[in-house]
């Protein structure tokens, strides 16, 4: 009897956790969605979030298929979308440029933060594809429960 009831309990929870799940934004034109973290001030991580992102929509755009990327940097991980302080500056650019599926979100508590510190708000990349977001990790946990596939390199 027991096995029984845990036997329903798990089959009832398993419908729960499958109904709360939002789906991606049906409509958007995008068969994929993937949201990529970036959080540490690291040239070598942040080009290594670029090419997954360069690399996912290269394999989707082969299949006839189309991605929608959004990088979101935070804490240390926001000097990638830095004018004075990108590593990776160029790389950006070329991004924008060539990948219109590809964005970038800039957490504007980190923003807040660095503000407070250097005395002046930090000069982001002046860039179409670049964005300020409420909280780098809100932004996260809000695309994950859109149904989008997390990406952390």
């Amino acid at each position: 009897m027991t096995k029984y009831v845990l036997a329903v309990a798990l089959a009832v929870f398993g419908l729960m956790l499958s109904v709360g799940v939002a789906p991606v934004q049906a409509g958007d034109g995008f068969a994929h969605h993937v949201v990529i973290h970036v959080d540490d001030n690291d040239k070598a991580k942040m080009n290594i979030a670029l090419n997954n992102a360069a690399n996912v929509t290269k394999y989707y755009e082969a299949k006839g298929q189309k991605v929608k990327i959004e990088v979101v940097a935070y804490g240390p991980g926001l000097h990638m979308l830095r004018a004075d302080t990108s590593p990776v500056v160029q790389r950006l650019e070329m991004f924008s440029m060539e990948y219109e599926n590809i964005g970038f979100a800039a957490c504007g508590n980190t923003v807040k933060g660095m503000t407070k510190k250097e005395g002046k708000p930090p000069q982001l990349v002046e860039l179409d594809n670049v964005n300020v977001v409420p909280s780098g990790v809100v932004q996260i946990m809000e695309r994950q429960d859109q149904g989008w596939h997390y990406i952390r390199p």
